[in-house]
């Protein structure tokens, strides 16, 4: 069976693959990390904390501590937080004032226990726990370069490279040897270490990538995002800047800057559509970042209607901001169901054609013989979207018209986001009028990339010094691509299969 789809529109047959489960549609979220240092309660605010950045990666999570009896402890799963660190049992194991943790996607490196983070190494001078949210580009290369050089690599992950050179640097301090591990590395990152005497944070020289510092009745706090912070009841204190390497230890925290200071640029779509809603990033309430999408797509590109509908959860937000700007009522046409884990298996054909029902059904009442504005974040394949104007249609309504609260995406991502590759982009392969055909919709239109950034309460994108990193709509990448040039046979090392 091919798994290829066949679609008519505009006189033109589009292919798309239909072997993707019912989430291979959806921009696959990167990895959440979180430390703690100084609190008798560290594996259990650390379990916490992992449940808020839940959304940040499904695929595994893990946990080390470090104890009085100067153990460090380790807890690693495959599976949801819920699943492996709820019970007291699990927490009580992992004992110390001291901890940190990850949740994890996996944009480099098969979904193995192996691969699963935070990693740990007995160094000279101690053992060494890290946790990275992101992706080195030129991570394959510097691996390549380790095990030539004799290294023995015991993950397919990216982020084993920095253990690696940490463990192969001849600085006399553990935070001398960190920062010339990082000042190797290219790309995006987050990381968050854990030493006998240390909680270390480090973003990378663009701030591509979010880390923010709390503080919990005198315990740092270092989490991808401010909801983690929230949780627990810590209190925010700021973002870590980028290019910064913090230092937390009971005697207080220091900062350096081993890479000079620079413009950041984040990433855009913490905005569009990893961070959660309740959280701030880069001083920007998310929530309100989205609404405004929303009423700014509404000025762009309105459409007589009769209703607004969001795709949910993701398009909610934009969702209401359009309809707030448009005047057209806002109702909840399609109902998710929060229930389907992510790792479903549709068995059959017949029964792969009814994916999309098992997390979205229409609201009937809500659709027949209405004109809906179907609002949702981004748009990747289009095969879901496909689905969903479908399931609209059959649910009675009179017209269907697809708007997207970003740009189009065009170019794929390496900095911690798995999206496919480019000639699986959508909007990468058709025109607008192509992608209408495609989806089956009665117009489309996307969020110009001046509207995204007068969203975000700016005059448009300086296109000199742009102010976020937006390569998936610009195909402007900040950083160099290293991996890209590398030997092919080389970017996807051998795997092991583990069986039990």
């Amino acid at each position: 069976m091919s798994g290829l789809t066949d679609f008519q529109g505009a006189g033109k047959q589009f292919r798309s693959d239909d072997t993707d489960d019912i989430y291979g549609d959806t921009l696959r979220e990167e990895c959440g990390v979180f430390g703690v240092l100084g609190h008798e309660d560290a594996a259990a605010l650390t379990a916490l904390g992992l449940h808020a950045l839940q959304h940040r990666g499904q695929e595994a999570a893990g946990i080390v501590t470090y104890d009085d009896n100067e153990q460090f402890r380790s807890e690693r799963h495959l599976g949801l937080v819920g699943d492996h660190f709820s019970s007291a049992e699990t927490i009580k194991r992992l004992a110390g004032s001291a901890a940190v943790g990850h949740v994890r996607y996996s944009t480099t490196g098969e979904p193995a226990l192996r691969n699963v983070q935070p990693l740990f190494a007995e160094l000279d001078g101690g053992g060494f726990a890290i946790c990275h949210n992101g992706n080195f580009t030129n991570g394959l290369t510097l691996r390549r370069q380790l095990i030539r050089d004799g290294a023995i690599c015991q993950s397919t992950s990216d982020s084993e490279v920095v253990l690696q050179l940490v463990a192969r640097s001849r600085q006399p301090k553990i935070v001398d040897r960190f920062i010339e591990a990082i000042k190797q590395m290219e790309g995006a990152y987050s990381l968050v270490a854990l030493t006998r005497k240390k909680l270390i944070g480090a973003r990378d020289p663009l701030g591509i990538r979010p880390l923010v510092l709390g503080d919990l009745n005198g315990a740092p706090i270092l989490a991808s995002e401010t909801c983690a912070l929230d949780i627990i009841g810590a209190k925010f204190i700021r973002e870590i800047e980028n290019g910064e390497v913090i230092v937390c230890t009971s005697g207080g925290i220091e900062s350096y800057f081993p890479f000079g200071r620079r413009p950041a640029r984040p990433c855009i779509f913490e905005y569009v559509y990893f961070a959660r809603p309740d959280s701030v990033v880069g001083g920007r309430s998310v929530y309100d970042v989205r609404r405004q999408m929303g009423a700014q797509l509404a000025r762009e590109s309105h459409v007589d209607a009769d209703v607004v509908v969001p795709v949910p959860d993701s398009g909610v937000p934009a969702a209401i901001g359009y309809s707030q700007e448009s005047g057209v009522p806002f109702e909840l046409g399609i109902i998710r169901n929060h229930y389907v884990g992510r790792t479903f298996i549709e068995p059959t054909q017949s029964i792969r054609t009814l994916g999309v029902k098992l997390k979205h059904s229409a609201n009937r009442a809500q659709i027949e013989g209405k004109r809906v504005i179907l609002i949702d974040d981004s748009l990747v394949r289009g095969t879901t979207s496909l689905k969903i104007v479908q399931m609209i249609r059959d649910a009675g309504a009179r017209e269907v018209h697809f708007r997207l609260a970003s740009p189009p995406i065009r170019y794929s991502d390496y900095y911690g986001i798995d999206t496919p590759v480019r000639e699986k982009l959508l909007a990468a392969r058709y025109n607008l009028e192509e992608m209408r055909a495609f989806i089956g919709a009665d117009s489309l239109a996307f969020l110009s990339i001046e509207g995204i950034y007068k969203a975000m309460g700016l005059e448009g994108r300086d296109n000199e010094n742009p102010q976020f990193t937006d390569h998936c709509f610009t195909g402007d990448y900040p950083t160099p691509l290293t991996d890209l040039s590398d030997d092919v046979e080389f970017r996807k090392p051998p795997r092991l299969v583990e069986v039990g």
